[in-house]
């Protein structure tokens, strides 16, 4: 009896996580980009023919994104910075930004191992960065969505679209 019961709690308890597992399949390759200052690990989204950035686009004008694809972005700074110009401690946070036409606001977030933007309102409370960067077109699209970083910061591309997020360490 005493097998009987304990077999059922195991499948009780393994039953929920496995399939929130196969609810939280990555659907996109993955890549960790870095630098002397940082690190940032994402999901590689392609276009596939898709309207990217508009009103009605794959990603919105003026609503919350994960910066990729499955898990919400994560941003290792390896020390202070300025981070599309505000000061930012060392630690690790979640990317989110909200895409609009001419800029594009930043986000960096303390909750981390988010899932998409999906949660994003109940985690609002503890952004720890609300900034802009500009936009520019780039004149050939890119088709996997692609984060560069260098030495004067974070480069975010996809579709036709470039964002470029000033990163500085403190003098």
């Amino acid at each position: 009896m005493k097998q009987i019961i304990t077999l059922a709690f195991l499948l009780l308890i393994t039953i929920p996580a496995t399939f929130a597992q196969k609810n939280k399949q990555r659907a996109s390759a993955h890549e960790t980009v870095k630098n002397s200052l940082m690190s940032v690990t994402y999901g590689r989204p392609n276009k596939k023919d898709r309207v990217i950035f508009a009103d009605k686009g794959l990603v919105p004008f003026g609503q919350v994104w994960r910066t990729g694809a499955d898990e919400a972005t994560e941003v290792t700074l390896n020390k202070g910075c300025m981070f599309a110009g505000r000061q930012v401690n060392a630690g690790t946070y979640t990317l989110f930004t909200v895409p609009g036409t001419k800029e594009w606001r930043i986000i960096l977030n303390k909750k981390l191992g988010q899932w998409g933007a999906y949660d994003y309102e109940k985690v609002k409370d503890q952004d720890i960065l609300d900034g802009t960067a500009q936009v520019s077109k780039l004149d050939k699209a890119v088709e996997t969505f692609t984060i560069e970083l260098k030495e004067d910061g974070m480069y975010l591309k996809w579709d036709n679209t470039q964002v470029f997020i000033p990163v500085k360490p403190f003098n």
